[in-house]
């Protein structure tokens, strides 16, 4: 246990002293080269914390981020909110964990066709680390749909927000209000078209495909894993 603490120590550490050079060199090779040196950590251990090097180190980025959002969103009280007024929160908690050129440069990284996948991921587990932290209980298709659509709604927000030096970033708030309002009036519409009798017997087989779609699970008897 020692040992992992003292490896996210570790990692941390290069990570902390990468940020003041993300905004002159990017996510590169020199950034990490110049964090590595800055923070310490012997370049053999960097190298097995960061085995793709930069990219990696702008995924660390990206995780604690949605660490921070999480982390956030356990104490602050949203009880009074409507369920898209909480999602807005949680994106917004989101966006100010977040360093704007680290982002920017993040952005550009994650553009690269080769680091694509990579930036797609990303969103996706931000997305998904929203869901939780809102307690989505969801196991069905509607576990992928829903994250699909927060992706896309997370994703625009942030390019909006790279662009935004309204005073607060009010401009984004309100950006991201009315996206949210785009995907809840999907939503009234696809309710409608349901309750409607043709419609739903000509997507009934569809539909009947759909409900066996499950979310993803991570198998219990993997090796090195124990069952309770």
């Amino acid at each position: 246990m020692e040992a992992d603490m003292t490896m996210e120590r570790a990692k941390d550490a290069i990570l902390d002293a990468a940020l003041p050079h993300v905004p002159f060199d990017g996510w590169s090779a020199a950034t990490l080269r110049a964090a590595v040196s800055d923070s310490g950590v012997a370049p053999a251990l960097a190298q097995a914390l960061y085995p793709r090097g930069a990219v990696d180190l702008a995924l660390a980025y990206h995780a604690r981020g949605d660490a921070l959002m999480t982390a956030h969103a356990a104490t602050a009280d949203l009880a009074a909110l409507r369920y898209s007024e909480r999602v807005a929160a949680l994106i917004r908690f989101r966006l100010e964990a977040a360093e704007k050129e680290a982002v920017r440069r993040g952005t550009t990284l994650f553009a690269l066709p080769h680091h694509a996948p990579d930036g797609a991921r990303a969103i996706w587990g931000t997305a998904d680390a929203i869901w939780q932290a809102l307690g989505d209980t969801s196991a069905d298709i509607n576990w992928y749909t829903k994250r699909a659509t927060l992706s896309g709604v997370y994703a625009a927000t942030v390019l909006y927000w790279l662009g935004d030096d309204s005073p607060g970033h009010h401009a984004t708030w309100d950006f991201l209000d009315r996206r949210i309002a785009d995907v809840m009036q999907i939503e009234k519409m696809k309710a409608s078209l349901r309750d409607n009798a043709m419609v739903k017997a000509v997507m009934d087989g569809p539909l009947n495909l759909f409900a066996k779609v499950k979310m993803p699970t991570m198998p219990d008897d993997l090796p090195g894993m124990f069952r309770k």
